[in-house]
């Protein structure tokens, strides 16, 4: 999987190996059309028209296969017609592509203690491409043969929900002074980034002080009976988000407790989509 992305990432450019269960895959980071750097060190301040155009970098990020080559061209031209055919493959594959790129921003933000260190989309890239070269071209972000994939083409479920939802009229709303977001919105939007990308125990921790938070902020919200019915369900789960908790400061969840994690912050979200639907 290759990604093409504007401007510079936080991972600094180089080639990591990374290790899932029995596998390896190779993330390679490199800037292209980088602009040169300026002469100077010393900030100073210049005239500038705002119909001024700077440069922008384009950092192309590679997600590598590095077991099973295969045995010949023909394979790996096979292999591309299979994985590039059917929807499913492909969504399976873009979406193996950004995680391995997002545990690496991860990591960076937590190595430099950066708070405002932030995830990607695959919708955010400008170009995606699944392909298959060899070793040294894949290394170098080449291949022997790809196929450019508009990850943005169709309408899925979750983009479907964010159209509904309308967040262009919030976010003019929240900015105007007349509405506020919940905290609760915030800790389970943390809660889903974590599951999403394999952070259990984190989910676990951040869904806890979310349910509590959306036990109080949301009480009474609706008068809508599948809101109270919800709303009731989670008061009666609660102790469940918390055993959960307590259970990642000790380790690892079981997984049992992984799908009341995973339970729970489903309901959280039905709750919070239920509340902005209805209140239009």
């Amino acid at each position: 999987m290759q990604f093409d992305f504007p401007g510079a990432l936080a991972v600094p450019e180089g080639r990591y190996l990374a290790r899932e269960g029995d596998g390896e895959r190779v993330l390679v980071v490199e800037t292209v059309g980088a602009p040169a750097p300026p002469r100077r060190r010393r900030r100073r301040p210049r005239e500038s028209q705002a119909t001024e155009r700077g440069s922008l970098p384009l950092t192309r990020v590679t997600a590598i296969r590095a077991q099973e080559p295969f045995e010949s061209e023909a394979d790996a031209s096979d292999w591309l017609g299979e994985a590039t055919a059917a929807e499913d493959s492909i969504d399976a594959m873009v979406a193996a592509g950004i995680g391995l790129l997002n545990r690496a921003l991860h990591a960076q933000a937590v190595a430099s203690a950066d708070p405002l260190g932030f995830e990607l989309r695959a919708e955010d890239a400008t170009t995606v491409r699944i392909g298959h070269g060899s070793g040294k071209e894949v290394a170098a972000g080449r291949f022997a043969a790809a196929r450019e994939i508009d990850v943005r083409a169709g309408s899925s479920p979750r983009r479907r929900r964010d159209e509904e939802l309308r967040p262009q009229e919030r976010v003019a709303a929240v900015l105007g002074g007349r509405e506020r977001l919940d905290a609760c919105e915030t800790l389970i939007l943390r809660a889903r980034a974590d599951l999403d990308a394999g952070r259990r125990r984190e989910a676990a921790l951040q869904l806890r002080v979310g349910v509590e938070a959306m036990l109080v902020e949301l009480a009474g919200a609706l008068t809508d009976p599948d809101h109270k019915r919800d709303m009731a369900e989670l008061e009666a789960r609660r102790r469940e988000a918390g055993e959960a908790a307590n259970a990642a400061l000790r380790g690892e969840l079981d997984l049992e407790q992984e799908r009341q994690v995973v339970e729970l912050t489903e309901l959280c979200e039905r709750v919070l989509r239920r509340r902005r639907v209805l209140r239009g």
